[in-house]
């Protein structure tokens, strides 16, 4: 008997310090959790916060076209020299494909940002995530 309860014992010790690990604070913390959101992320999907974390950041990129020129064809964003805009790929869950949702930025570095969920069929300015304390 008194064996059964140290076993039992060494079992609740053992998962007691397995917990930590498990905790939220051990994965790597998003930019929501970070608080580097700003007011013009409101409605965006999480998707587009990290796409924007990553041009942030400077890559690296899923998608082969990411930083491919965007043309401006539809003239909704602010005429600029040929080669200032790039857009980029913001993952649309079970699409099979690259989806319509994008992110273009603009200059180099990236000074400005516009995010469509339409391609390219509408926009709205975001700005950049916040530097990290």
């Amino acid at each position: 008997m008194l064996r059964t309860v140290l076993l039992r014992l060494l079992l609740l010790l053992a998962l007691a310090a397995a917990l930590p690990a498990c905790s939220p604070g051990a994965a790597p913390e998003t930019p929501q959790a970070q608080g580097l959101l700003q007011p013009s992320h409101a409605g965006l999907p999480p998707e587009a916060i990290e796409t924007l974390a990553l041009i942030q950041r400077g890559g690296p990129f899923p998608y082969r076209k990411d930083g491919t020129t965007f043309q401006n064809r539809e003239r909704l964003l602010p005429a600029r020299p040929r080669g200032y805009y790039r857009e980029y790929t913001v993952p649309t869950p079970g699409s099979r494909d690259r989806g319509a949702r994008r992110i273009v930025s603009g200059g180099d570095p990236p000074e400005v940002f516009y995010y469509t969920a339409d391609h390219y069929r509408s926009f709205r300015e975001i700005a950049p995530l916040r530097s990290p304390p």
